[in-house]
């Protein structure tokens, strides 16, 4: 079952810019705190989902352009909630829970840790400073990024999708692609991504066969209160069909 469930998600998914990998609950639990942990049978199927270099022309601008803002949450934000809420609409016969990388708990802590469930699922690589076997931080705190082996740092990762009616104990682990092959590699990457993630470097650690465009640069460049005065789309064509993809009854 899980395999038809993945192959219609790609179908849904990829025309507008996504990726979807397959994992089940217990890899992610494995290996996260217990406060981290979600409360499901270990077997649950679930699917960590990213937005490619290719999502901002092929979701968000066509979303832009048709769609009124509420203004309650950052417009990518909104743009991927109604992506995937069309997306659930596809599975009447499931119930599906999906949780958003912005989602907090009533702590302040992240109701899923999304680079973990990307590197359980393969999607993406999540270097952390124990990868670095010649430490050259000591006890200093680094943040970990993820490196997809086709983008780099040239995605995101959006969140995960959750079928707590499907189990599937069959279901194969596949380990993300090491693509920062060595010790030196994953030191820059680290400094890069902790001091001067703003100048993006980091996101070319690796040859990249996709990267975002200069429209969409300059989009996530900008503070957060002047993205909306880039916001004014034209309704070209490529946003009518993408428009009419997304309200066809296969959406």
């Amino acid at each position: 079952m899980s395999a038809s469930i993945q192959q219609r998600l790609r179908e849904l998914l990829s025309p507008f810019g996504f990726q979807c990998n397959p994992f089940r609950i217990s890899w992610y639990n494995a290996a996260v705190q217990p406060c981290f942990q979600l409360q499901y049978p270990d077997d649950t199927l679930a699917f960590v989902i990213l937005s490619t270099p290719q999502m901002f022309e092929k979701a968000f601008k066509p979303f832009i352009a048709f769609t009124k803002l509420s203004g309650v949450r950052d417009p990518i934000d909104e743009c991927v909630a109604h992506y995937l809420t069309q997306v659930m609409k596809n599975f009447p016969e499931h119930r599906i829970e999906a949780i958003h990388d912005f989602e907090l708990l009533p702590n302040r802590r992240p109701k899923v840790l999304v680079q973990t469930a990307a590197h359980v699922a393969g999607a993406a690589y999540y270097y952390q400073k124990k990868d670095v076997q010649q430490n050259p931080w000591g006890e200093k705190k680094m943040n970990g990024v993820c490196i997809h082996p086709c983008y780099g740092g040239w995605f995101a990762i959006r969140g995960v999708l959750i079928f707590p009616d499907v189990q599937d104990p069959s279901l194969e682990q596949k380990m993300p692609v090491d693509c920062v092959l060595t010790d030196e590699k994953k030191i820059q990457l680290l400094k890069k991504f902790n001091f001067h993630w703003q100048d993006w470097t980091y996101r070319d650690i690796i040859e990249v066969e996709e990267r975002y465009s200069e429209e969409q640069k300059l989009y996530f460049a900008s503070p957060p209160a002047e993205r909306f005065k880039l916001l004014g789309q034209k309704d070209d064509v490529n946003n009518q069909q993408s428009m009419e993809l997304l309200q066809s009854e296969d959406f």
